[in-house]
């Protein structure tokens, strides 16, 4: 029974771990490597993350420095950055892709706020799958009489994997709460 409980918790902490890499990659009006973390390049015919071809920096809280090793990879690198879905526009000085990263409109930022409910209301999802099967696991053991699990032991079981559960839910609403005030914050 401990080894489903931590499982669970396992699964669960990788469900904020997903959660963290989507808000990375949501737009906040402020330069973050994170925000191309998410483009990949056809670089020589492979899909590459850019973080593979380049290195990326942000020298100020409104440029996004990427400064690719191989020189023929600057017009893919590009491309790339114009396919994203991100709106941003690259500046390619031979040398260097900056990246300014404009100030949000209000109207974006409401945009980007659903989208951040979104992505939460997907981890909250995840965690609420893996308590099913972590209860599914539970009633498994029960049904197995050569294991010697009693109705009591089962049920204080399920319970802890609802406090676990109600916790990880508490901490996604945090973590969207934390976020919807960095979008709107001007």
């Amino acid at each position: 029974m401990e080894s489903v409980k931590k499982e669970a918790e396992e699964h669960m902490n990788k469900a904020m771990a997903a959660l963290a890499r989507d808000f990375a990659k949501l737009r906040t009006g402020r330069a973050s490597t994170g925000l191309v973390d998410g483009i990949k390049v056809d670089y020589y015919g492979t899909t590459t993350p850019i973080g593979q071809l380049a290195s990326v920096a942000t020298p100020d809280s409104r440029t996004i420095t990427i400064q690719p090793w191989d020189k023929a990879s600057f017009a893919l690198v590009e491309k790339a950055i114009l396919k994203s879905d991100l709106g941003l526009t690259p500046v390619n000085d031979g040398r260097i892709i900056r990246i300014a990263i404009p100030v949000l409109t209000e109207e974006r930022r409401k945009d980007l706020v659903k989208v951040s409910r979104k992505y939460g209301e997907e981890a909250r999802v995840a965690v609420r799958n893996v308590r099913r099967e972590a209860n599914e696991s539970l009633k498994k053991l029960e049904k197995d009489k050569s294991k010697g699990y009693s109705e009591d032991e089962i049920k204080k079981a399920q319970d802890a994997v609802q406090k676990l559960t109600d916790l990880y839910v508490s901490k996604v609403d945090e973590q969207c709460r934390i976020k919807e005030k960095e979008i709107m914050e001007i």
